[in-house]
């Protein structure tokens, strides 16, 4: 692979595939913590929304949602949305609902008396939440959104079927121009072996500190993985 296609087409692509994970990351943490909390809502209406909305997201193809927000919807709504936020908001939304799966988890797992203590207070839900609740329950939450997030990553790779410039759409466009399968596919292996890492890494670190903010010493070993 020469100098010009690296620079011409495989950078450009990397960022573009950093950029589609971040920013649906954070669509898809907002939906998370959004619909995870509204899954431990009192009213029982809120709650069968919220896991309406999960069992319809994780329940749906991101790909097929991909290609309807970007050739339904505009037919049906006349909003056209160009391939890349298309893409994010497919990717936000499908692992978001996921996401809430873990957020409810970890709200539930904090002990009935810490809510109880909070209500002895007086403090009210959203007290209860961001004082008692939230900070016990995030560092559980964070090695699974850590393999959360990596899947989101190799995810992106099916923008390139909208003809979104990411790493893969720029290691097919390697292999046409050069006809070499085997050099392009194995950097770009590596490519997202790298990219999955340095995530890996910053979660970690991220664990790290939060539960050194609420006085636990965090296990060596990357989230998600063996401890």
């Amino acid at each position: 692979m020469t100098a010009g296609l690296w620079t011409q087409w495989v950078l450009p692509g990397i960022w573009i595939t950093i950029q589609l994970t971040l920013y649906s990351a954070a669509l898809a943490t907002a939906v998370a913590f959004t619909v995870g909390t509204a899954r431990t809502h009192s009213s029982r209406f809120v709650r069968f929304l919220a896991g309406l909305y999960t069992e319809i997201f994780r329940g749906t193809s991101a790909l097929v949602l991909m290609f309807w927000l970007f050739f339904v919807m505009p037919g049906l709504f006349g909003w056209a949305l160009v391939p890349m936020w298309a893409a994010v908001l497919a990717l936000g939304l499908s692992y978001g609902a996921y996401g809430a799966e873990v957020v409810r988890g970890a709200l539930n797992s904090v002990a009935p008396a810490q809510r109880e203590a909070g209500i002895a207070l007086n403090f009210s839900p959203w007290q209860r939440m961001r004082l008692i609740l939230l900070p016990q329950a995030v560092p559980e939450m964070i090695p699974p959104f850590c393999n959360l997030l990596i899947e989101l990553l190799k995810g992106t790779a099916l923008v390139s079927l909208l003809g979104v410039a990411d790493v893969s759409f720029a290691a097919y466009l390697v292999r046409l121009a050069t006809q070499e399968s085997a050099q392009i596919y194995s950097v770009t292996l590596v490519i997202y072996f790298v990219l999955a890492f340095v995530l890996a890494r910053g979660m970690k670190a991220l664990e790290r500190r939060t539960k050194a903010g609420i006085g636990i010493t965090a296990t060596p070993g990357t989230p998600g993985g063996t401890r």
